[in-house]
């Protein structure tokens, strides 16, 4: 196979030949007069021809040099001019960036924020994947995913953008026939919808601001693996269920829908964006992070949360 050409001896013979000096050049080039004195002689002897005529105090092209100095000085600009370029791109957020969320979360509160994502990055693409289960971020190929959960200890990398409440909701027609349950015991009375991708489905944990821990089994006719599947039943006052605010928050600011047995806490989870573990983020992923940090932190249903970037992954909670 032929060799590549010695583009970068050619580079500074370009240089050599514009200031007619090993020293300027060098200088010009952040060489040693000994580095650019290396390189034109590696490319005379590549060629089989002398390019300059040195003597103790001046340089001359010959013949050779003086027909190749015009090419030589074109791969210069040229190549000045493609680093130029492509260092400018790379400050510019360009290309695709693949990201997953939850289904639920991923259509009310993700695709809503994607008309200013384009118009703030118009070079950028987006492949987004929705879906409650749980996705290898590394296997699938993902740059970032958004999961809302307690995460546990891993090589990924994340970024806690807020707390996310989850809260025990009926309607008032529901509240009206059967009442309102005081005690998470109380439960056991009541038609209770489930979510399938809770970590124990089966049972309920409760704590009280007194402390007092509460586990409960609840019983109902419908679990479902996608968090809206339960609100027209909610609504339609045939039972509760425990939903994450940004689900419900606009129907009870509206009264559609009630909280009950406020002074009762489910475990807390937490809005994340994770990424693979990688250290050296592509400014493409770094742009979409940082508008979604924060137009989502910012939302009626986010409440602040500490911690920044970490080494989490598991998910363990209502997603």
């Amino acid at each position: 196979m032929p060799r590549l050409p010695d583009l970068e001896a050619w580079a500074v013979f370009a240089k050599v030949a514009e200031t007619a000096s090993f020293a300027r050049a060098a200088a010009d080039l952040g060489l040693s007069k000994a580095t650019a004195s290396k390189a034109v002689a590696r490319l005379e002897a590549r060629i089989g021809a002398s390019l300059l005529n040195r003597t103790s105090r001046r340089l001359a092209l010959t013949e050779a040099g003086r027909h190749a100095a015009a090419s030589a000085a074109r791969i210069l600009a040229e190549g000045e001019a493609l680093e130029k370029e492509a260092m400018s791109r790379a400050d510019v957020p360009h290309g695709l960036v693949r990201m997953t969320a939850p289904m639920s979360f991923g259509m009310a509160h993700v695709a809503p924020i994607l008309p200013d994502l384009f118009a703030a990055y118009p070079l950028l693409s987006i492949d987004l994947h929705l879906t409650d289960e749980q996705v290898d971020l590394i296997g699938g190929g993902f740059d970032l995913a958004l999961r809302i959960a307690a995460l546990a200890d891993s090589s990924l990398r994340t970024r806690r953008i807020c707390q996310v409440r989850r809260l025990l909701i009926g309607a008032p027609a529901y509240f009206d026939r059967h009442g309102r349950p005081e005690h998470p015991r109380d439960l056991i009375g009541h038609a209770c919808f489930g979510y399938a991708y809770l970590p124990t489905p089966d049972r309920w944990r409760f704590t009280h601001y007194s402390g007092e821990e509460v586990v409960v089994s609840p019983h109902g006719p419908l679990r479902a693996n996608n968090g809206d599947v339960l609100r027209p039943m909610l609504l339609a006052g045939l039972g509760l269920a425990v939903q994450p605010e940004f689900l419900v928050w606009e129907d009870i600011a509206a009264g559609r829908l009630q909280s009950v047995m406020t002074d009762w806490t489910m475990p807390s989870v937490a809005l994340n964006i994770v990424t693979p573990p990688s250290t050296h983020r592509p400014v493409r992923v770094d742009a979409v992070i940082e508008l979604l940090a924060r137009r989502l932190a910012g939302t009626a249903w986010a409440h602040p949360a500490s911690g920044g970037e970490g080494a989490l992954q598991r998910e363990s909670a209502h997603r």
